[in-house]
């Protein structure tokens, strides 16, 4: 069996790269390990996973997780600071917004789907 073993350390990654450029560290099952940076302030459209969890690590800064349940209802938020993980349920609609400037990692082992709808329930 032949593998290229290596350490990788994702935020002298997201370093290198340009505000909301994503970098995939490596491919996982169906999807990806990555890593990205952005200035606080900003609001990502809504996605969706519909085949697995997401995780989310913030190396560096904050962010706000809006988390749309699946049963409907109004969205929850929850604060992830430097150093926090948070798993997003599988087939719910989240959007983030940065609280200041953010270095994250992300594990999305499936699909992804975006919107810009309000509420993409609907």
């Amino acid at each position: 069996m032949t593998t290229s073993l290596r350490s990788i350390r994702p935020a002298a990654v997201a370093d290198s790269l340009e505000e909301m450029e994503f970098r995939t560290l490596a491919d996982f099952d169906n999807g990806q390990l990555g890593v990205f940076w952005s200035e606080g302030g900003g609001t990502s459209p809504w996605e969706m996973h519909p085949d697995c969890d997401e995780l989310l690590q913030i190396l560096e800064g904050a962010i706000d997780v809006e988390i749309l349940p699946l049963a409907g209802g109004p969205g929850e938020r929850v604060e992830v600071r430097e150093g926090g993980m948070f798993v997003v349920p599988r087939g719910c609609w989240h959007r983030q917004t940065m609280l200041a400037r953010t270095k994250e990692l992300y594990l999305t082992p499936g699909r992804t789907l975006h919107s810009t709808d309000d509420d993409p329930r609907d």
